[in-house]
């Protein structure tokens, strides 16, 4: 196993050093309408191509000021959202684990973006991973700009360097309801730096770097700029806000990681009800509030596509919760506070790779599937996997996020209320939009996630069980996480 990590990290070195994946440059230029743009904005133009007055990037205050209340909307969502939605659902002696879980691996992934993640996924690189040149954000000042989806208007770089740091910070804090109740602390942190690392930048960098608006000034300026950008944004995959990135990636990661720490002692034989439903619908709800940021805010701009990223965030989520509410009540019947959070939370995760590309008439139709097809994921899909994916990561997040992402290719399309597919060169949404194509591209976008997230966590997992260990002793597991290894409890009656 040393020699297996001595392997992975010979390969990081060698990845991190060049462009040593040469993929086919020949995406159309149009894929750049993906969600999330570069942190710069250089005219990545062709030497030889027509000359076409550029305009000068300035920075727009109002969006400006409407990324700022995004951001910190985003870090809402994780402390306390969803810290509280997860605390709410262990039993009362892992309560305070969960908490202390999610707050600090927040924080550690927000220090590791500043030092060398923003870095490894916003700046041009290869296909798989930025460069190194800015580390410690080196360069990024207060005059600093950052492309926008708008020629010529940007905003602060500093600003989009928190808003996507809070999106890594809340995708590695995801994973940990996987394998709530059981696992070490110290596993929890090792294995959230090496993820982050290998699996999160990489996708990041995949599916939403890009030369920004401005480098698209002709189409060969547009074939130059589109050869520097992601793997997958080179493939035209649509992911406005993270379906990919954020909810594929992390429940894979943590279904791997239910496999690998395995079950529960006493699961199946012992209650293992939540402690504090009212906490989880608390979190549910700050849930629903910090995604208007997560969503709205993707849009880079105060404009008419946060507007519609807004509104889709807002019926997706209810229709999810009501068709999840309802399919619960006409199966079990009774209607759960449980089965509205739950279905709440997998309209969030479905319309988040297309808030901004669909309809709202599309956004509500995602919303109702995703309420009945997630309800199926942590219930049928769960017992044919068999893992204790303890608090439904995998069922909410990771069907969720592959049903959401399918569906964008789907109702993107302009003949069902979709944007369609903007050309940067013309100005204009492509005149052809075939939703077959757009469906496999989607599909492929899921693949590459699924199989990139899955080898990564497997590899991660099994380095920290070597050097580590993933799961606390049985005896220390009956008596509660709390006490055993925080010192601490949730409750004193």
């Amino acid at each position: 196993m040393k020699k297996l990590f001595a392997i992975v990290l010979t390969a990081l070195a060698v990845t991190l050093s060049g462009g040593a994946f040469a993929e086919d440059a020949s995406a159309p230029a149009e894929a750049a309408s993906v969600a999330a743009p570069a942190a710069e904005a250089p005219a990545a133009a062709d030497a030889s191509a027509p000359a076409a007055a550029a305009p000068v990037v300035t920075i727009n205050k109002g969006d400006n000021a409407w990324l700022i209340v995004a951001t910190a909307l985003v870090i809402l969502m994780s402390v306390p959202g969803l810290a509280l939605f997860y605390g709410g659902l262990v039993r009362t002696k892992n309560a305070l684990s969960v908490l202390i879980q999610v707050f600090v691996v927040f924080s550690l992934i927000s220090v590791l973006w500043v030092v060398y993640g923003y870095s490894l996924a916003f700046t041009e690189g290869n296909e798989f991973f930025g460069g190194l040149s800015k580390l410690f954000l080196a360069g990024v000042t207060p005059d600093s700009i950052a492309a926008t989806f708008t020629k010529g208007v940007g905003i602060s770089e500093l600003i989009y360097v928190a808003f996507q740091g809070a999106f890594a910070a809340i995708t590695v804090a995801l994973i940990l309801g996987a394998f709530a109740e059981r696992i070490k602390f110290s596993a929890v942190l090792v294995f959230s730096v090496i993820w982050f690392t290998f699996s999160y930048l990489p996708m990041a960098h995949m599916v939403w770097y890009w030369a920004g608006p401005d480098a698209y000034t002709s189409a060969d300026a547009a074939s130059a700029a589109g050869a520097t950008a992601g793997y997958l944004f080179q493939k035209g995959a649509l992911d406005f806000a993270g379906g990919t990135v954020v909810h594929i990636n992390a429940a894979v990661a943590g279904l791997v990681g239910a496999f690998l720490v395995g079950k529960r002692v006493g699961l199946g034989k012992e209650s293992f009800a939540p402690h504090s439903l009212t906490l989880t619908l608390i979190g549910a709800s700050l849930l629903w509030v910090g995604w208007f940021g997560f969503n709205a805010g993707s849009a880079l701009e105060a404009n008419g596509v946060a507007g519609l990223a807004f509104v889709n965030t807002w019926v997706a989520t209810a229709a999810a919760a009501l068709s999840w509410l309802l399919a619960e009540w006409l199966i079990k019947g009774k209607p759960s506070l449980l089965g509205a959070a739950s279905g709440a939370v997998a309209g969030l995760v479905a319309i988040t790779p297309a808030a901004g590309f669909v309809g709202v008439v599309g956004g509500i139709v995602i919303g109702l599937l995703a309420g009945v097809v997630c309800l199926w994921g942590v219930n049928g899909l769960k017992r044919l996997l068999g893992a204790d994916d303890a608090l439904d990561v995998f069922g909410v997040h990771g069907v969720g996020g592959i049903l959401g992402a399918l569906l964008t290719g789907v109702f993107a399309a302009p003949s069902l209320g979709g944007s369609g597919i903007w050309d940067y060169v013309t100005n204009a949404v492509a005149p052809d939009y075939s939703i077959t194509s757009q469906v496999i591209i989607q599909a492929t976008g899921v693949g590459v996630t699924i199989v990139w997230s899955g080898v990564v966590a497997f590899i991660a997992y099994k380095i920290v069980d070597i050097f580590i260990g993933l799961r606390v002793p049985e005896d220390e597991e009956r008596e509660g996480l709390d006490v055993t290894s925080h010192g601490e409890s949730a409750y004193h009656y």
